[in-house]
């Protein structure tokens, strides 16, 4: 792993990684999440690695996956039979995944290795629309079981001494995730509730506070407009915490538009 020159600094995403194996599948709901996903890398200088909080694993411990070569995980049911034939053969880093626990460690946060777990569809459906080659290592790194936001945004602080190497930290989550609203038809209408939630993420995420103001309100982001309209389980949400405590700065706006018939947003570090 390089490391050491500004030019090898670590780049950071939160985005919005689609209904299950949708976005693979061609669903007209996620057409734009595609094409922004298939163009993001040219805004990229190419990674070394990639590191993935994922919103589908949750563990008592942070917990790394440490398989060279990762299999899949099909964490979704109900699809076509083709939605369990996708494939992503990227090469696992039992390197970084070290050096990860390490870091975690020392910062007194209790991280394991999985050398049997598989790439679950946080990581493998958007890598598969950004890097379909699948030649860069990665890795995903699982959410802390109880869901507590401070201790997502102190697991982000304790990656910060990763900033020097050319990695790609992505959250994988959904700024919108209320499975019961929705919707198959993409002309759905305006959402005010989501529009004043996703609102107020993008004035908190890229304006012009203090970190220290950032991070507690994120901490506190039940007290957002209609927070539990837009997140009735915020396993969705954390991923953003752990990026946003990783960077230690505002982000910025780089999508904001329909998923699955709701509007999303994503930000880059």
């Amino acid at each position: 792993m390089k490391q050491g020159k500004p030019e090898d600094s670590a780049q950071i995403l939160f985005f919005s990684h689609g209904g299950g194996p949708l976005p693979i599948l061609e669903d007209e709901g996620h057409r734009s999440m595609v094409d922004f996903m298939q163009k993001l890398p040219t805004q990229l200088k190419n990674p070394d690695a990639i590191l993935v909080i994922s919103a589908h694993w949750e563990e008592s411990s942070a917990t790394l996956l440490g398989s060279q070569r990762p299999p899949m995980l099909y964490d979704y049911y109900g699809f076509p039979a083709e939605a369990y034939e996708i494939t992503y053969p990227a090469p696992g880093s039992s390197e970084l995944a070290k050096r990860i626990i390490q870091l975690l460690e020392k910062n007194k946060i209790p991280a394991h290795i999985d050398t049997e777990r598989g790439f679950d569809h946080g990581l493998f459906i958007p890598l598969k629309l950004m890097y379909p080659q699948a030649d860069i290592p990665s890795l995903q790194l699982s959410l802390l079981r109880g869901l507590n936001p401070a201790a997502h945004m102190a697991l982000g602080k304790a990656l910060r001494e990763l900033a020097m190497e050319n990695i790609l930290v992505i959250g994988s989550g959904f700024s919108f995730h209320n499975l019961r609203v929705f919707s198959w038809n993409s002309g759905m209408g305006p959402d005010p509730r989501n529009d004043a939630f996703q609102e107020w993420l993008i004035r908190v995420c890229t304006g012009q506070e203090q970190q220290d103001q950032i991070e507690q309100q994120l901490v506190n982001w039940e007290s957002a407009p209609h927070a539990r309209y837009c997140h009735p389980r915020e396993e969705h949400l954390l991923p953003l915490h752990v990026c946003v405590g990783m960077a230690g700065r505002p982000g910025k706006l780089i999508f904001d538009d329909l998923i699955f018939g709701k509007r999303a947003v994503a930000f880059r570090w």
